[in-house]
């Protein structure tokens, strides 16, 4: 039997634009919001708009491309896997958080 595997697609919207963070060792970083959106039709019959924001983690090559190819509002496809983390906030409590680590992108809006 194959070994499942922890991976992630999501088609979204960039929420800000994107900051390339290069670090002494040669590594480079991107950290950025991506909003996917999702409609659907209440009890009530009433449609509702559903938009969920993922921090979205690159390194090395894949970061500085995405760097020089997104922007603010731009749509695009993100292909990964989800990271979990926890650290230890200033006021002594344990603090998680999500993350999806990207391996892929496709920029879906057309150049203008």
């Amino acid at each position: 039997m194959n070994a499942l595997r922890n991976s992630i697609q999501l088609i979204g919207n960039l929420g800000k634009e994107i900051e390339l963070k290069k670090f002494e060792n040669g590594k480079s970083l991107v950290n950025f919001p991506l909003a996917t959106n999702e409609q659907y039709v209440n009890a009530d019959g009433e449609v509702v708009q559903n938009t969920q924001w993922h921090n979205i983690t690159a390194w090395g090559k894949k970061a500085e491309s995405m760097a020089n190819v997104l922007t603010k509002g731009a749509q695009v496809l993100i292909q990964g896997k989800v990271v979990y983390k926890s650290y230890d906030a200033k006021d002594g409590t344990k603090r998680y958080t999500t993350e999806i680590l990207a391996n892929n992108f496709m920029k879906l809006t057309p150049k203008v």
